[in-house]
């Protein structure tokens, strides 16, 4: 009974979560005055609006921005703030924890704090309507992310990393060749959220996408949401197909890294 009441539990939560994707997929295979009807299973099925989508508006374009900014930003992030938590776990000096204490401070910051700064400062740089804001400021690493990673080469055993150095490896050699290795689970979960992330962001691109060939897939999807709308009726059958076929790549991904995303959430140490 125990048993058979955890799976029920378990699969009227999966039925919750899976049931709006199930939704708009439904909804993108019908005509514009069916959306609304709730019906699971279309009453007039049509590949009409896959095929108006891509003539309306320049999703492949959009698409390869959101791909170019997205693997940029995560990759950024990724490599800095492993290099960053490697430096507070592996290495002894004054002042490591009250500094690290710092680091995580700054996640209590609201994104509109610095937003305005931020701005100014890719304003006087001339980077305004360019895709380089968008990915470049994750150069410098995230708090969420260093913690992460920081607990995770906390629980590596340091008799390796001192082998190595007897035998002559330099800390770079340590660092990625055999801490980057060890951790490469809590990588992936990294790599991953940031990549969500970004993929999914429509803050930055509202402030610094100007021209609509530099638009990401969601600065677009807001774009066709704007241009859509007249006398107060809506294409939703066009958002919702373009909302189906940026949604996909993101299920594919997730499929694709679920090992390492589960292992890695798992194998996270608690040390401090």
């Amino acid at each position: 009974m125990r048993k058979a009441l955890i799976w029920s539990t378990l699969a009227l939560l999966s039925v919750v979560f899976i049931y709006p994707f199930v939704w708009l997929l439904s909804a993108s295979f019908k005509p514009r005055g069916e959306v609304f009807d709730h019906r699971l299973i279309p009453e007039t099925f049509t590949f009409e609006n896959y095929l108006k989508v891509w003539q309306e508006a320049p999703m492949g374009l959009w698409m390869l921005n959101t791909a170019y900014v997205t693997v940029l930003a995560a990759v950024a992030v990724t490599v800095t703030s492993a290099m960053v938590a490697w430096g507070f776990a592996y290495f002894r000096f004054p002042g490591r924890n009250l500094l690290f204490g710092v680091v995580l401070a700054t996640m209590m910051l609201p994104g509109a704090v610095t937003m305005i700064p931020t701005y100014l400062i890719w304003n006087s740089l001339g980077m305004v309507g360019t895709l380089t804001p968008l990915w470049a400021q994750n150069l410098f690493g995230s708090a969420f992310y260093i913690f992460l990673l920081r607990q995770f080469f906390l629980g590596l055993p340091r008799e390796p990393f001192e082998a190595a150095r007897v035998d002559g490896a330099n800390n770079w050699t340590i660092f990625s060749r055999i801490a980057l290795p060890l951790c490469r689970p809590a990588i992936v979960v990294t790599w991953l959220f940031e990549f969500q992330a970004a993929w999914t962001d429509l803050m930055r691109p509202l402030i610094y996408l100007r021209d609509s060939s530099t638009f990401t897939v969601p600065r677009g999807l807001k774009a066709l949401l704007d241009a859509y709308g007249f006398g107060g009726e809506w294409h939703w059958e066009i958002v919702m197909t373009a909302s189906v076929i940026t949604t996909v790549p993101m299920i594919i991904l997730f499929f694709l890294g679920q090992r390492h995303f589960v292992k890695g959430i798992a194998t996270t140490g608690g040390k401090g």
